[in-house]
């Protein structure tokens, strides 16, 4: 059964484009949605519980319909869409994680089922998931196992891919899996996922002069010899961490005075840059966030965000198979 594409009318005659509707789950603040929004999409809703993630989602969406807890949403009342996307709490999966892990029998990743549920009753033509590289490796591969035959149970051919947010542009090493599930249709997500040529790619150890290869995080960008600052060209990867914070990306990205000795933590807005998201994106309208609290928000957000870059190659692929196939 083939299902056809959800489209919204031009709304005024500058725009001839028809968008293809997207339903954004987990929408955090908007790592998906921008970047499907930059390939032509319209974003239909947003479901997101964290309240100054809402009130990020506000400041940008005001007029998107918006849900705050997914074990409370309904399919008849999410509008129809022919892309779902979400990326469903990492938290019990994530190698960071100090402690065992309880994968997706956890409270906050085991909402990965309250989205089955809704993706059962909607039948969206295409689903797309995010998640961090531990999935793959939760309770020894049986939670992916788990994410994979829930899917394919509910009709989708599914795919997977690990993508670095440093092939596209990002400057930050971030390995994240993108799962893409297609409703009855075998071709999608390899169309989607892969590419259908091979590229040049960048395997050197050595330069010319038999010299080893630096790695980016060696790289610096600033001037040592001067007053500062200096930093990585590329930074590792930013969890959610707070202000108060002194874990292992605050550890591994700074800022160094040379000339003085002195080091310090990227500011929230330094990390939206390194997560490619627009200047002051988390500055909310609001002022019920402010100084400390603000800025841990801040960090904690976009520690959990999506780097809008990769979603945006990703939407453009499945426009392109979509307008393709004309489904």
């Amino acid at each position: 059964m083939k299902q056809s594409i959800e489209i919204i009318k031009p709304s005024s005659a500058c725009d001839t484009a028809q968008k293809i509707k997207v339903a954004s789950f987990f929408s955090g603040i908007g790592g998906f949605d921008i970047g499907f929004e930059n390939a032509g999409f319209a974003i239909s809703m947003q479901c997101e519980i964290e309240p100054f993630c809402n009130s990020i989602l506000a400041k940008h969406w005001p007029k998107i319909p918006k849900f705050s807890d997914i074990r409370d949403v309904r399919h008849d009342r999410i509008p129809s869409s022919t892309v779902w996307v979400g990326g469903f709490p990492c938290q019990d999966l994530s190698l960071a994680r100090m402690g065992k892990r309880a994968g997706l029998r956890g409270n906050q990743s085991g909402l990965f089922y309250e989205f089955a549920r809704l993706v059962g009753e909607g039948l969206p033509r295409i689903v797309v998931i995010e998640n961090v590289a531990g999935i793959l490796n939760s309770h020894k591969g049986k939670d992916f196992a788990i994410l994979l035959s829930t899917l394919a149970e509910l009709g989708y051919a599914v795919g997977w891919r690990t993508f670095n947010s440093k092939n596209f542009g990002v400057p930050q090493s971030r390995q994240r899996v993108y799962i893409v599930g297609c409703y009855r249709d075998l071709r999608g997500p390899g169309k989607i996922l892969f590419e259908s040529e091979c590229g040049t790619g960048d395997s050197s150890e050595s330069d010319k002069n038999g010299k080893k290869f630096k790695t980016p995080f060696q790289e610096i960008i600033g001037d040592p010899s001067g007053k500062g600052p200096v930093i990585q060209s590329i930074a590792y990867c930013l969890y959610a961490t707070s202000a108060r914070h002194t874990g292992t990306d605050w550890s591994r990205n700074y800022v160094c005075y040379p000339r003085d000795g002195m080091i310090r933590r990227l500011t929230p807005s330094e990390c939206e840059g390194v997560m490619s998201f627009p200047k002051n994106w988390t500055i909310p309208n609001s002022k019920e966030f402010v100084g400390d609290e603000l800025d841990s928000a801040r960090y904690h957000a976009l520690g959990n965000a999506i780097t809008p870059p990769v979603a945006e190659w990703l939407a453009h692929k499945i426009r392109n198979y979509l307008l393709e196939a004309k489904i």
